[in-house]
């Protein structure tokens, strides 16, 4: 056998790596949501340099068949080394089945997968060494089962990077991370999303075809094994390639740096991004962005709010007026985007209900979300502070005690509830609320006669509404103000909801269906409400949590963060507010027009203050922008910063108050004073939540308040 045969196993399967990864490039370069063109020069990077990414993460992908392979040996069964190493696994064994073992102080899942391999292994070398005449059997099957493992991981991962890509437009990053923490739900939506089991036999039988063509061509290695000295030097070979690789899979993705981010996702390795993302969940701003003296920072801060002092965001809010203690309800709508609505340019009629409400509220015409996945909604709205880098504060450790809005209204004698008609233990949201103060009603509060319907994400909207309808019915008696913070699940892919309620059927699966649902499910609560009596004396906040998708050709597009918001007061006139801001003024803005007093650590603002500065804040878990001026400031990773002028590409017939397509134009000349002011927004708000200047205790509650505080945790 020469040496080039040696390498069968390697070859083979590498080239349906690299024949598959072709393929899906080509696929998600013609889908739908790549919307755009290429050069030849961005088609040359998007193939080769996408190519010579895919062997070198294939080469250390392929360490654990190089592991297999180079332990593959019939001489380590001769007597009497067998008999030791055989001795050897069983006290390994017998160690690992102890309960004390050293992979027992890691916990999880780890000791059991671990003593399950051993096991396996033990029960293999002892048939293989008492038992010689079924060694080269058993042996091909084993060789049989690591060859079709390979191939279904290769198979398996393009699939699920197209439906990645199908739903976000991008390969792996944080959000894929993210999905294998919470594998009930995401499971559960892909089951009710695609046609699974049509997929997943395809998938089998593909793999087992491929897998049967690859067995034929490689099975020379295990039929006549390589001697010890040419293990060496197959070991040698891998061995050079492996480090190489090491080095040039980082460097090939630092030449992702096209201004199309659809040729760098293209080019990019799925594989390798997923490590990414894994590595780079928590990002310290201090680390890798770009910073300024803090007390630069915080003087810089200063000016956008006049009166904080020091490195803090401490401040008196003040009104002249007399408080209004009506009624909250704030609803955040899953994945509600602006190009939804009518008044954005949407003719498909989707959203009548809130078209007609947005006619009758304060509506809030030039508003950006703060990130695109529903926890950094809810952080806007709930902490009211730019999204700093990494996880969403919902989601990490030291999420409790923040000053909030719920503790505001705490403060103030209301009841403070966070509603969800899913599992509140998804994105952490239990922990996070119950932890902040609120009251969680989620869907095991639900008794079953109250759910009519539900999918994997929790039960319609409208069944959570109305049993919103019976809890503020029950507190409206207490002669207390609610705060009820509703979170929608219905417009969410599988957008499954029930039959006969609007004119698309419910088990179509069709994202037009899930907002036009989640409309009627609006105004079906709404018609609930307009007939209790604590109606008139209640506000209506309805804010989405983000956009429905974050693709597009550069790193933040405005249009997909452009989210529809509104206030509606039953007792109010209607009024238009066409100021640039961000998802975090929302709540600031509603206790100015009820007129609070209080102390306040929010970095949002009232828009309505004559001190107000027009700016918007929209991020990923790394890339943090500023949009003021007309001017896009974004903070990367590694000290970088880029800056687009924004230039309005007008939409015939929409009112100049409804535009939200710009071209991101890079700026010849760096605006250093709206740098600085980005890095100071960024910096100062992860140096309040690293130094625990965000927490509530520095705000000296009333003994009454600090009881009912405690009381509602």
């Amino acid at each position: 056998m020469n040496l080039f045969k040696k390498f069968s196993p390697f070859y083979n399967l590498a080239a349906l790596y690299f024949a598959v990864s072709f393929l899906l490039r080509i696929v998600l370069l013609f889908h739908p949501i790549t919307q755009s063109s290429f050069t030849v020069a961005e088609s040359f990077k998007i193939f080769v340099f996408g190519l010579l990414s895919d062997f070198f993460v294939f080469t250390v992908a392929s360490f654990f068949l190089w592991l297999y392979l180079i332990f593959i040996s019939n001489s380590k069964y001769n007597r009497p080394y067998g008999y030791f190493i055989l001795g050897g696994f069983v006290l390994l064994l017998i160690y690992t089945a102890s309960g004390k073992s050293i992979f027992d102080e890691y916990g999880g899942a780890l000791p059991k997968i671990v003593l399950i391999f051993i096991s396996i292994k033990t029960a293999l070398f002892t048939l293989f060494l008492f038992i010689p005449k079924w060694r080269n059997k058993i042996r091909f099957w084993l060789f049989a089962f690591v060859i079709f493992l390979y191939v279904l991981l290769i198979l398996q991962n393009a699939l699920s990077e197209f439906f990645f890509w199908n739903e976000f437009g991008v390969k792996y990053n944080f959000i894929a991370v993210n999905y294998l923490i919470y594998t009930n739900e995401v499971i559960g939506n892909i089951m009710q999303s695609y046609p699974v089991i049509p997929i997943f036999s395809a998938l089998f039988i593909i793999t087992g075809t491929i897998s049967f063509f690859i067995i034929k061509k490689s099975k020379n290695y295990i039929e006549e094994i390589p001697p010890v000295q040419e293990k060496i030097k197959i070991t040698a070979i891998y061995g050079v390639l492996f480090f190489i690789s090491l080095f040039a899979i980082p460097s090939l993705a630092k030449i992702e740096n096209s201004k199309n981010i659809f040729v760098n996702e293209l080019q990019a390795n799925g594989i390798y991004k997923f490590y990414l993302a894994f590595q780079n969940n928590k990002l310290d701003y201090f680390k890798f962005y770009k910073t300024i003296p803090n007390k630069e920072a915080f003087a810089l801060l200063k000016q956008q709010l006049p009166e904080i002092s020091g490195q803090s965001t401490l401040r008196e809010i003040k009104d002249d007026s007399i408080e209004k203690k009506k009624n909250v309800v704030l609803i955040t709508v899953e994945s509600l985007s602006a190009d939804f609505m009518k008044m954005y340019g949407n003719k498909e009629n989707i959203t009548p209900f809130l078209d007609s409400l947005a006619q009758k509220s304060l509506l809030f015409t030039n508003l950006y979300a703060a990130g695109n996945r529903t926890v950094r909604g809810l952080e806007a709205v709930t902490l009211c502070l730019p999204p700093t880098a990494g996880e969403s504060v919902v989601k990490r450790e030291d999420n409790k005690n923040k000053f909030s809005t719920g503790s505001v209204f705490l403060q103030k004698g209301y009841n403070v509830k966070f509603m969800y008609g899913g599992d509140a233990f998804f994105d952490n949201m239990q922990d996070f609320y119950s932890g902040n103060g609120y009251q969680i009603i989620d869907k095991s509060s639900f008794k079953p006669n109250e759910i009519t319907f539900s999918n994997v994400w929790g039960v319609c909207d409208e069944d959570m509404y109305n049993k919103a309808i019976k809890i503020m019915n029950t507190e409206a008696k207490q002669n207390k103000p609610f705060f009820n913070h509703i979170m929608t699940v219905s417009n969410h892919r599988p957008f499954t909801y029930p039959n006969n309620k609007i004119d698309i059927p419910g088990d179509i699966k069709s994202r037009n269906g899930g907002v036009k649902y989640t409309d009627y499910a609006l105004r079906q609560f709404f018609n609930q409400a307009k007939k209790q009596p604590w109606f008139e004396n209640t506000v209506f906040v309805i804010v989405a949590d983000h956009c429905a998708s974050s693709a597009g050709k550069t790193e933040l597009p405005l249009d997909k963060y452009r989210i529809p918001a509104l206030i509606y007061d039953p007792t109010a006139k209607p009024e238009k507010c066409n100021k640039l801001m961000s998802q975090i003024d929302v709540m600031p803005t509603l206790f100015g027009l009820l007129n609070f007093d209080y102390k306040s650590k929010f970095f949002g603002h009232d828009v309505f203050e004559s001190d107000y500065k027009p700016r918007a804040f929209i991020a990923t878990y790394q890339d943090l922008g500023l949009i003021k001026d007309n001017v896009l400031t974004i903070l990367s990773p590694k000290q970088q910063i880029k800056q687009f002028e924004l230039k309005l590409k007008p939409e015939t017939g929409l009112s100049s108050d409804f535009q939200i397509h710009y071209d991101e134009i890079p700026l010849k000349t760096e605006n250093k004073n709206l740098v600085n002011e980005t890095i100071s927004y960024y910096q100062s708000a992860s140096y309040v939540l690293k130094e625990k200047e965000y927490q509530l205790k520095d705000l000296s509650l009333t003994a009454k308040h600090n009881r009912l505080y405690a009381k509602l945790r």
